[in-house]
């Protein structure tokens, strides 16, 4: 049965219903719209981001999570038969290049250990062909090396080391892209326990952790608690800005749902932990959990410990504030605080926590800052983009193989930090004054002034390839490259000056000079043209008549710019500039190194010394090659002889003298025993450069305002090539030092230190010198007998004379002739004379092997500006 109900209106009896009431009510219905109008805009506002912010994730993950580039590897390791390696080296060697125990867990490739020897087999991602080897290591060397296809091989090269991505101009950033399930379980309980615990069950927004966020906020009277979930993290470090604005943290929270819609927990993982900052490693940003692994301990990721994963996973809040290596403490306490965290949530048990709270931090050693290249990687990039389009370089993720030796460029960098803090010691005793204030009261004072910067760049002679280089004490305080930034050369300068009158042995000239040629050093006037040059000694000591070899190894002023001067500015000048100094000019100063170039060119320049005469452009990049492992592009060097390799080996000889007896012998007594050859060097700046058989290093310490340093080369530049050259002949790929190699045409003699005479059973005291062949001297030194003691006695000055040159025509004493009154001055009186014979006094001439100490030479000439 129907029932019908009849409702009252407004009309029927006469009163008004609830509902008419509300429907007439003007108050009422403001009120209504209004709430449909706010509605309305919340609702558009949201709607207006969503589909804004889709777009934008949908453009953004459309391809990698995490944008490709280029990739910039260090020099393959060369292992040979006879390194002096060990198993568990070249292991670690493979590890760090990212290889794996396991063959198909890294594309780079696999190695495998089988008692004394360990099989490598790159992958196809490998640098190489895919062609395994097998080493085999006795005694603490490697004993064999193996190819199933080439047998038995001399050397066999390990996969390169990753230096770093082909960042853009505005990042630098150190990343291992890993996969969800390459995170080792107990990383991904520290992070979820300490940044979001409920992580996997939340859709994006922890309601409740905001809620109690906002309210501590709000008691504490500041932003203490952050109430992000990790994709609300992860959408922040996407997408948006780091202002802390309301209408940002909407923003957010709408990206994080969104991305909660589009991807799986694992996944937004994944996103988070590659993507993660924890802190800075030298001018680089560690980019991601795996690179913090390798950062921080020097390990893979997958072998990380309890400990170690709640370090990383302590560091996400404040990586700067509670870094491990400045800030152990703070980073200890907040290490502690993640494994409590995750005791409460049940991810370890007490035992587990208490004996992980136990354990120290066990931090790798910290990296100097140099050790990561920076300036080396700077400039690999500004090659690269200046050849090839920097876009397509990075989206087709060439690889981009350098000459760097990573264990070199350590050694470099730690070289640097120890030397540098010797000058700066050096500089602020220079810099502190005691002054008398009172009765026995003193104030000491430090005066204000620059920092001294410093530049090392070591290459292998014979390839000009560049195998450490350091620009800067920081990168993070000053991106200027000073191995690229020009500078007065000073005495480093000086080798070329004696290399242009060693020519004269070959090039025709009617005079031949030769190491044992002697030169005038005393106070002298030059004029070029309508310029007056008067160049001084070092503490204005001079040494009167002296061999070319002595003169080179006390480096001494007047003595080599007179030199010149009988050689010719212009032969000096083009000899320069053939090895690649380009801005000297033929006038006197340039003889002391007045003239600009950069460390980089100084040290390619010395290979015309090093290199038997030629002289090879530095090289930093090897080749460039797509993922298919495809060459797109080769470097080289370029080759250019400027010395014939007789003269390059005579130069070497008369540089080792600097070495054993000159300038350069504090090198000595710092521990450096190995066959070198060097030359110090000072004008304003202090420079050293030197060589090894298979290593070139030179050093540059000065001021970026051109100040002058007040400190010589041997006491700023050459302590820390002594220091890095130590740590160099250390290392196995270093360490076969030989004796430069003696080419044909050259001879090595036994002189008398007295009369630089051919020495015989009568005349002992002698020292070797090496000649050009056919013009070494012919007398010797008790030719005529009786007349050479008288003439020692009487002042004869047949120790003076050059030796006769090869065609038999009498020489000048290298072609600088004393004047009558000079000659006078210089002669000792006949008593004196007898007294000095007795006593072992030569005069004016200097004992060859066993100068005055290095500190009393000439070392920093003053050219004129």
């Amino acid at each position: 049965m129907a029932i019908k109900v009849k409702i009252p209106t407004a009309r029927s009896g006469g009163k008004r219903g609830k509902g008419g009431m509300l429907s007439r009510d003007p108050i009422v219905r403001a009120a209504l719209l209004a709430f449909l109008s706010v509605s309305l805009l919340v609702v558009g506002f949201f709607a207006y981001w969503y589909v804004k912010y889709d777009r934008i994730i949908e453009q953004r993950f459309r391809g990698p999570a995490f944008a490709t580039s280029a990739k910039i590897f260090a020099a393959p390791p060369v292992v040979r038969v006879g390194s002096k390696l060990t198993i568990p080296e070249i292991e670690a060697e493979l590890r760090h290049a990212g290889y794996a125990e396991k063959e198909g867990e890294s594309q780079l490739g696999s190695y495998r250990r089988q008692g004394a020897s360990i099989e490598v087999q790159p992958g196809p991602e490998s640098y190489h062909s895919p062609e395994p080897a097998t080493i085999t290591v006795a005694g603490g060397a490697v004993s064999a090396i193996s190819s199933r296809a080439a047998g038995e091989l001399e050397a066999y090269e390990l996969e390169p080391q990753m230096l770093a991505s082909l960042f853009d101009a505005e990042q630098r950033s150190k990343r291992q892209l890993i996969k969800y399930d390459e995170i080792p379980k107990v990383m991904v309980e520290a992070v979820t326990s300490i940044e979001d615990r409920r992580f996997f069950q939340h859709s994006g927004v922890n309601f409740m952790r905001l809620v109690e966020a906002a309210w501590i906020d709000v008691t504490h009277q500041r932003h203490q608690q952050g109430g992000s979930t990790i994709t609300m993290q992860l959408s922040r470090a996407f997408f948006l800005s780091p202002e802390k604005t309301f209408k940002r943290k909407l923003i957010e929270m709408l990206i994080a749902v969104e991305l909660e819609q589009k991807f799986s927990k694992q996944q937004i993982f994944e996103f988070y932990a590659n993507r993660v900052d924890l802190g800075q490693r030298g001018s680089f940003t560690i980019s991601g959990l795996a690179e913090g692994s390798r950062s921080y301990f020097n390990k893979d990721f997958k072998d990380i410990t309890l400990p170690e994963a709640a370090l990383l996973a302590g560091l996400i809040q404040a990586p700067s504030y509670l870094s491990p290596y400045r800030h152990p403490e703070r980073a200890l306490e907040r290490r502690n605080t993640v494994i409590e965290s995750m005791v409460e949530t049940s991810a370890i048990t007490r035992e587990q926590a208490d004996k992980a709270k136990a354990t120290p931090l066990k931090l790798a050693p910290p990296n100097v800052e140099a050790s990561d290249a920076p300036y080396f990687v700077d400039m690999v990039r500004d090659t690269i983009v200046s050849k090839l389009n920097e876009h397509e370089v990075n989206e087709q993720e060439y690889r981009i193989y350098t000459t760097l030796d990573p264990d070199l460029q350590r050694a470099a960098a730690q070289a640097v930090e120890t030397g540098i803090k010797l000058v700066d010691d050096q500089v602020t005793k220079m810099r502190t004054h005691k002054t008398k204030v009172g009765k026995n009261k003193f104030e000491t004072t430090v005066t204000p002034g620059p920092q001294a910067q410093v530049a090392l760049v070591a290459m292998d002679p014979h390839s000009g390839e560049i195998k450490a280089l350091v620009g800067g004490r920081n990168y993070g305080t000053s991106q200027l490259n000073h191995a690229l930034a020009k500078r007065p050369t000073g005495s480093i300068f000086k080798p070329f000056v004696y290399a242009a009158a060693m020519n004269t042995a070959l090039d025709g000239s009617a005079t031949v000079i030769t190491p044992a040629s002697m030169v005038a050093d005393q106070p002298s006037t030059f004029s070029y043209g309508d310029q007056i040059y008067e160049p001084r000694n070092y503490k204005e000591e001079y040494h009167g008549d002296v061999t070319l070899r002595y003169a080179l190894a006390l480096s001494l002023n007047n003595a080599t710019v007179k030199l010149a001067e009988e050689v010719g500015y212009d032969k000096v000048a083009d000899l320069a500039r053939s090895a690649g100094i380009a801005s000297v000019k033929a006038t006197p100063a340039m003889a002391l190194g007045a003239y600009d170039a950069t460390p980089v060119d100084m040290t390619a320049a010395y290979t015309s010394f090093a290199n038997g005469g030629m002289r090879l452009s530095p090289v930093f990049v090897n080749s460039v090659r797509n993922a298919r492992g495809d060459i797109i592009v080769n470097f080289g060097t370029e080759k250019n002889q400027v010395l014939d390799p007789r003269v390059a080996f005579v130069m070497t000889n008369m540089l080792e003298g600097v070495m054993n007896f000159g300038t350069a012998a504090g090198v000595r007594s710092r521990g450096f025993a190995a066959p070198a050859a060097g030359k110090t060097g000072s004008s304003h700046d202090g420079w050293f450069a030197g060589y090894t058989s298979n290593l070139l290093c030179i050093v540059w310490v000065g001021y970026d305002d051109y100040s002058d340093l007040h400190l010589s080369g041997a006491q700023t530049a050459a302590p820390i090539w002594a220091e890095f050259m130590k740590k160099a002949v250390a290392l196995p790929q270093y360490s076969d030092v030989k004796p430069f190699t003696q080419p044909e045409g050259v001879v090595d003699v036994q002189l008398d230190k007295i009369t630089n005479r051919l020495a015989t059973p009568s005349c002992p005291d002698d020292y070797t010198i090496a000649f050009v062949a056919g013009t070494e001297p012919r007398d010797t030194c008790d030719q005529s007998g009786v007349q050479g003691f008288f003439s020692r006695i009487f002042g004869g000055n047949s120790e003076k004379a050059l030796p006769p040159p090869a065609n038999g025509n009498p020489q000048t004493a290298g072609g600088v002739q004393s004047s009558p009154e000079e000659e006078a001055r210089k002669k000792k009186s006949f008593f004196g004379k007898i007294v000095g014979v007795f006593k072992g006094d030569s005069g004016s001439q200097k004992n060859d092997k066993n100068p005055p100490a290095p500190s009393k030479s000439s070392d920093n000439g003053t050219p004129p500006q």
